[in-house]
């Protein structure tokens, strides 16, 4: 039975982390977050460094080692939403 617990782990693993990868290179490929929730990633950035944290507390490194990627996944999208909407206000400043 762990094994087959094993196997799903790692299956929900992947998906969680790929799931962030389609997003980030639509943004990077059309340079704006317009589309992006900024709160929402932000709570999502939040929920996914307290399930690090607990994943270090109570030494599960599998929980702790996907959800560092989560983590930098889901940052990286909340970075570029703010990259791209500090330009585009300064775009907006600059053509009045």
């Amino acid at each position: 039975m762990p094994l087959a617990a094993d196997i799903v782990g790692v299956g929900a693993a992947l998906c969680s982390m790929g799931s962030f990868v389609p997003q980030i290179v639509k943004i990077v490929r059309e340079r704006e977050a317009d589309g992006v929730s900024l709160r929402m990633y932000a709570v999502t950035v939040t929920g996914f460094t307290l399930w690090t944290a607990y994943g270090f507390l109570t030494r599960s490194w599998p929980v702790a080692g996907s959800n560092i990627v989560c983590l930098l996944l889901s940052a990286t999208i909340l970075a570029l939403k703010w990259r791209f909407s500090t330009a585009r206000a300064e775009d907006d400043r600059r053509s009045r």
